[in-house]
């Protein structure tokens, strides 16, 4: 079983982190770091209840005003990557508030060595105007970490981050900060630029499906940033969306001898469908094929998931044996429950049946 990615704040990144800032400031206590990090509660602590603790506990000892204590981190900061970075951004996030100038400097020098992402989300809510303006000016910075920062720190919908609700109501401040990184060098740019447009599709569709039908067909990069914005979308059916690539609702198909091969599995095993593709056109068509998972959750409830097999075209009267397997471990994102599940094919957005089964302890 790989090592759990809380271990990554483990003795030696804070002790080299406390020897970093003893360098510059002598009178740091590193015993005195080390004990209040390390405490009774510390082997429980999750990834990022421990990097709060580990910049909580630096901003006590250090006991500095916040204008000294993040120039010392600033001196520093060029002997870190990742997730000492990352304790370093988040120090400015839970100290630097009321500091706004002082804090854009070091999230901007931070961010190259990691990513400022999550620190600078209380900024926007704290000063919209100002940040989404300071956000606009990094999309052309020099360096590609400082531009991804302007999109994925603006993400409505961050992953493992706070909500901005104030993007999800209005995501417009954020589309001019898109619109200059939409041909960005960097992939590292484009996808957070494709996941943005990604997170307003779910409260703004009509909004990404305008961007989408401007922009594409302009570029090899802009054509990859609008499929891989409109996923949900796509997934979700959406008939303007599959318009734009050539995908169509209203296909003529059929799936005949849709079986799956176990009816009953424990929960850590891998269950397989099979069924025969036909399409009763006249014309070759393109197919994007997906399937749903219906899985039992905790309250005993249904969560659904939809998963893509591919794209590709099919001439008239063409047959494709279609073959499937799809796990039932446990992974970090999911927990599996015994109960009866479903597997519904889909087919250019439209279902066209579906198997059922049951998971077991």
């Amino acid at each position: 079983m790989p090592e759990p990615f809380k271990n990554q704040f483990n003795t030696k990144l804070v002790s080299e982190l406390a020897d970093a800032v003893v360098k510059e400031y002598p009178a740091f206590n590193k015993k005195a770091f080390l004990g209040k990090v390390f405490n009774d509660e510390w082997e429980e602590k999750e990834l990022k209840n421990r990097m709060r603790h580990i910049s909580t506990s630096l901003n006590v000892v250090m006991d500095l005003p916040y204008e000294k204590s993040i120039k010392i981190l600033k001196k520093i900061s060029p002997q870190f990557n990742g997730w000492t970075s990352i304790v370093l951004c988040d120090f400015v996030e839970v100290n630097g508030l009321n500091n706004l100038k002082e804090s854009i400097e070091a999230m901007e020098l931070f961010t190259k060595r990691s990513s400022a992402e999550f620190a600078v989300r209380p900024f926007i809510i704290k000063y919209p105007d100002k940040m989404m303006g300071q956000m606009l000016k990094w999309s052309e910075h020099e360096n590609h970490h400082v531009r991804r920062l302007s999109s994925e720190g603006c993400r409505p919908r961050l992953p493992w981050a706070m909500a901005l609700t104030i993007f999800k109501v209005n995501p417009q401040p954020i589309i001019p900060i898109l619109e200059n990184l939409k041909n960005d060098d960097s992939e590292y740019v484009r996808k957070s630029v494709a996941n943005n447009l990604n997170d307003i599709s779910k409260d703004n569709p009509k909004l990404v499906l305008k961007i989408a039908k401007n922009w594409i067909g302009s570029s090899g990069k802009t054509d990859w940033i609008i499929k891989h914005g409109c996923r949900t979308l796509l997934k979700n059916g959406n008939e303007v969306a599959l318009s734009l690539f050539d995908v169509s609702k209203k296909i003529k198909i059929a799936v005949d001898n849709l079986t799956i091969d176990k009816k009953e599995l424990k929960i850590g095993d891998v269950n397989s469908f099979s069924y025969k593709l036909t399409s009763l056109e006249k014309q070759k068509k393109k197919i994007r094929l997906e399937y749903r998972v219906d899985y039992v959750n905790s309250s005993g409830g249904t969560s659904k998931k939809i998963f893509k097999i591919g794209e590709f075209e099919m001439l008239p009267s063409e047959s494709r044996d279609i073959k499937k397997n799809q796990h039932f471990k446990d992974v970090s994102i999911r927990t599996h429950y015994p109960g009866k599940h479903k597997i519904t094919i889909i087919i250019n957005g439209i279902e066209h049946g579906f198997v059922l089964f049951n998971l077991i302890k």
